[in-house]
């Protein structure tokens, strides 16, 4: 009988000490049998209550490390006219054709022929007239020629030309309603106060045509159609006409001798409307 008390006792023992509902999860790895060894510091001692279960919250899930790269936002594939990076040529037309820009004003600069109508978006306003102080105390004095051109006004401005070049020769010089630069208010034609070489080819060869060429990076422009780039613009060389893109574009085009715009922001060149 002493046997089987002892026995007993020594079960009840093992038991105790066998982890409860509070101790590690069954797949932590596996049961003690009555026969393991009791742990160094525990032979003999009697076992200890077992703490009632309690529910204890779930922590926190730990924050996620930062990115290593901030994450660029959607590209807007130069589609909104409302943005200075946007590309309008004889493939990429204007969303909607009939795009007006909303903050339109006159630059406060010398006007030429028409001028008085060269209305641009208000940032390419104050570029303008920076450009145009600047080329005057350098002793080169402009005139501003053009500037915003509504679809309607474009309607009549690209017949104009077919009517005097017909249509293939009128889509090397002017665009078609919806696909012209002039639409969105970034884009104007400069000249100069004698005005026989305005909106010509001899205005490169003009004190402020060389003048435009050199500088007008600094201002945030660009001579948007320039010499043997025509395959790739789509439109003959004018040196007059410049095109607004910001002060970081303009002068990374310019350090890296880029000429057209297509190139730079590494899209298909537009020779011929689709």
């Amino acid at each position: 009988m002493r046997t089987a008390f002892a026995a007993a006792g020594l079960v009840l023992l093992l038991a105790a000490c066998s982890p409860g509902a509070s101790g590690p999860a069954a797949s932590s790895g596996p049961v003690p049998s009555a026969t393991t060894t009791p742990a160094a510091g525990t032979r003999g001692a009697s076992p200890a209550p077992a703490e009632p279960e309690k529910d204890t919250p779930a922590p926190p899930p730990e924050p996620a490390p930062p990115a290593t790269e901030p994450v660029p936002a959607p590209a807007e594939g130069h589609d909104n006219p409302a943005r200075l990076d946007v590309v309008v040529n004889k493939t990429r037309p204007l969303k909607p054709l009939d795009y007006a820009p909303a903050d339109l004003r006159l630059p406060a600069v010398p006007l030429g022929p028409g001028g008085d109508a060269a209305v641009v978006r208000d940032a390419t306003a104050g570029a303008v007239e920076r450009m145009f102080a600047a080329a005057a105390a350098d002793g080169v004095p402009m005139t501003l020629l053009s500037g915003f051109r509504s679809y309607q006004t474009q309607v009549s401005t690209y017949q104009h030309w077919v009517n005097v070049n017909g249509q293939a020769g009128a889509d090397r010089v002017s665009a078609r309603p919806g696909y012209s630069e002039h639409q969105t208010g970034l884009a104007v034609d400069v000249g100069d106060p004698d005005g026989s070489c305005n909106l010509s080819a001899c205005f490169g060869d003009t004190a402020a045509g060389q003048w435009v060429a050199r500088n007008a990076h600094r201002f945030g422009f660009i001579v948007r159609y320039q010499p043997g780039q025509e395959s790739v613009t789509g439109y003959a060389a004018e040196p007059w006409h410049l095109r607004y893109v910001g002060k970081d574009v303009a002068a990374d085009m310019a350090d890296r001798g880029v000429e057209a715009l297509e190139t730079y922001f590494g899209l298909p060149p537009a020779p011929d409307y689709r």
